[in-house]
């Protein structure tokens, strides 16, 4: 019997297919909407105590952006190990200069069942991880546009 992944996005051969396809929208994006040209794989040295360099998905001396591709399980429950990573990206942001814009730039993913997309979900269930400087844009695959949460509204879904 082959063995088949029930944690792969349907309609690609790799998670890490996704995550690339996902980032060169992100990459697109800024260049053409928003007139931002952004390096891949963006180094910078972080660290609570001692620093070392961290690969930012883009970035430049101004900006740094985190991409994330995420959806709903199958059953529109919470994909829990995925909010870690999110989370993870926050702890990135928190050690980072505040001289630079932050941005999680995510996958709109609407659930059904909980009326709400995940960018909303994380808000709701992890603001104490977020710095109020790191803002959202959710990408809506559709159309192609962004719903932005800044600390100004994202403080208000909480």
């Amino acid at each position: 019997m082959p063995f088949v992944n029930n944690n792969q996005r349907q309609g690609f051969e790799s998670n890490s297919q996704v995550g690339s396809n996902f980032e060169q929208i992100a990459f697109e994006y800024f260049r053409k909407k928003e007139n931002i040209i952004l390096q891949k794989n963006y180094e910078l040295k972080i660290g609570v105590e001692i620093k070392k360099i961290h690969k930012f998905d883009f970035g430049n001396e101004n900006i740094l952006v985190e991409c994330k591709s995420h959806t709903w399980t199958n059953g529109n429950n919470v994909p829990s190990a995925k909010m870690s990573v999110w989370n993870e990206a926050m702890f990135y942001f928190n050690l980072v200069s505040k001289k630079y814009k932050k941005i999680l730039f995510v996958l709109m993913d609407y659930s059904q069942k909980r009326h709400k997309t995940l960018v909303q979900y994380y808000i709701e269930n992890y603001y104490q991880f977020i710095p109020k400087d790191v803002i959202f844009y959710e990408y809506f695959s559709k159309d192609g546009h962004c719903e932005i949460y800044n600390f100004e509204k994202w403080k208000n879904v909480v």
